[in-house]
């Protein structure tokens, strides 16, 4: 899953980078709501984090830009402005959700994964197809009853998968939201490799991932 984290603060926008990475996210940083924009014109973001106060262009400006262009991608708004009316105007602006500084990291993350969970084809707060379950929350994979084990990048695909299912996810949109560099996997047949890895894995559940060829995988209940 790929977040785009807006902050101005050198030292807030690094621990957030690394905290979404250390929970299994492909995080890109910018310094301000301009360099957002840009990103979100090229890049296919799960949730765009904005801070409120930025130069060149504010959060509260850059989430504006964003829905008059038709970009719904879910935002978080930070802000250290905690009074109700501020709510609001952030909230009427187009943001999805609203932290106040200081905040946790733990209840950051929640809250990414809750509006993660805003995609059309809406899901649970654990992911499912079939027999075959994983939690966003704790990155266990399971079918049944029965856990298995899954490395980073099988985790970030089988992520991808279920919440879009059972809808096609294009190779392309796999390289944007699994791999931080594009040329990583671009070229080689690793999205292959590891999607084979997976299969392999839910062999015997009632989930099945399908090759759209040409296209890209879906997955889908028996």
């Amino acid at each position: 899953m790929r977040v785009l984290i807006a902050e101005d603060d050198n030292a807030l926008r690094d621990v957030l980078a690394r905290a979404l990475k250390e929970s299994g996210y492909v995080a890109d940083a910018v310094a301000d709501g301009a360099a957002a924009l840009a990103h979100l014109a090229v890049y296919e973001y799960d949730v765009a984090i904005l801070d409120w106060r930025m130069p060149v262009m504010t959060g509260y400006d850059a989430v504006a830009a964003m829905r008059a262009r038709g970009d719904h991608t879910p935002v978080l708004m930070l802000t250290a402005r905690d009074q109700p009316s501020d709510r609001v105007a952030g909230l009427d602006r187009g943001a999805d959700d609203y932290l106040v500084k200081p905040f946790d990291f733990r209840e950051m993350l929640a809250r990414v994964r809750a509006l993660q969970r805003r995609w059309p084809s809406v899901q649970g707060p654990v992911l499912s197809c079939g027999d075959l379950r994983f939690d966003p929350a704790t990155h266990q994979a399971s079918i049944g009853d029965d856990p298995f084990a899954v490395t980073t990048t099988e985790v970030a695909i089988l992520e991808l998968l279920l919440r879009r299912s059972p809808n096609v996810v294009t190779r392309r949109q796999i390289v944007l939201h699994v791999w931080p560099n594009e040329s990583d996997s671009i070229g080689s047949n690793a999205i292959e490799v590891h999607v084979a890895r997976l299969r392999s894995k839910i062999v015997g559940s009632r989930a099945h991932i399908h090759t759209v060829r040409g296209v890209g995988y879906r997955i889908v209940p028996e």
